[in-house]
């Protein structure tokens, strides 16, 4: 029994597996990030881009 609980304790795999996924997580959340500002900032040039083209027509 006590060697099980040794294996147990030095058993090291699970902790990879989560830092990969801790990684993944902090991947993700700055790919979100990316992606907000650039979104904000398309918009902002479309909304241009439109009030030019209805100021053009008129």
């Amino acid at each position: 029994m006590q060697t099980f609980i040794k294996r147990f304790l030095n058993d090291q795999s699970g902790a990879t597996a989560i830092e990969y996924g801790l990684i993944a997580a902090l991947i993700a959340v700055a790919a979100i990030a990316g992606m907000g500002a650039l979104g904000t900032q398309l918009s902002g040039i479309f909304n241009r881009v439109a009030t030019t083209l209805q100021n053009a027509g008129t």
